[in-house]
């Protein structure tokens, strides 16, 4: 098939001559003389005159305060769905709370006040002459006092045979209090015998009361008190 013939467009052309000719001859004191030409250049100046004054008198101004109220309003959807999720979550963090409270008093209630801290160091002395062993040294070290409880390490030198040091620990491990055995050291005594010697240090804590940590943080606000980093 044979394609149909479009009717060709002329587009009109522009006499540049004439429309200078005509600018030449323009008669100011009557306007409405002008040729049509003439009078639509100068609208489309004046037009763009005008948008030009209209951006630096107002636009630009208004364009940058719209431009900051939606940055504004982005924020405040992202605040408005960061507090619903924790409002929704808010039940659920209650719970762990309340868990993290009961967890954290279960833990307290294994360190020892400090009435009762004699006790448990006889505890531990009391245990290592129950499986045998031949206490050398036993020296209660100087208190450490943190944010909420308090460390003091006892310094042990024991002699006994290996089932009887391990059986020790075993019962350190199970005093209702918490002890931990740190920089455990064994040697032998006597070649000709089977006893070893334990070189380790026995980690005490005990909670602190009201009044302890009461002092405790106001020495932490004190320049010489402060806690390093």
């Amino acid at each position: 098939m044979k394609k149909p013939n479009l009717p060709q467009v002329a587009l009109p052309t522009i006499d540049f001559r004439q429309l200078a000719e005509d600018f030449k001859t323009l008669d100011t004191k009557d306007p409405g003389l002008w040729p049509m030409a003439p009078k639509v250049l100068i609208l489309i100046g004046f037009f763009l005159v005008l948008l030009g004054l209209a951006w630096f008198l107002g636009w630009s101004s208004q364009l940058e305060e719209l431009s900051a109220v939606q940055q504004k309003e982005l924020s405040l959807k992202e605040d408005w769905l960061s507090k619903k999720k924790q409002a929704v979550n808010l039940v659920e963090y209650k719970k762990q709370l309340a868990e993290i409270d009961r967890s954290f008093g279960e833990l307290l209630k294994q360190l020892p006040n400090k009435a009762e801290m004699d006790a448990m160091i006889i505890d531990i002395s009391q245990a290592a002459l129950t499986r045998g062993l031949k206490v050398e040294l036993f020296k209660p070290g100087a208190e450490a006092r943190k944010e909420f409880y308090a460390e003091m390490p006892i310094s042990l030198l024991l002699n006994g045979s290996y089932n009887d040091l391990a059986f020790f620990s075993a019962d350190i491990a199970r005093l209702p209090r918490i002890v931990t055995l740190n920089n455990v050291k064994l040697k032998p005594r006597d070649p000709r015998s089977n006893v070893i010697g334990m070189d380790a240090t026995a980690m005490t804590y005990r909670y602190l009361d009201v009044e302890e940590m009461a002092a405790q943080k106001k020495k932490q606000k004190t320049p010489g008190g402060a806690k390093k980093k």
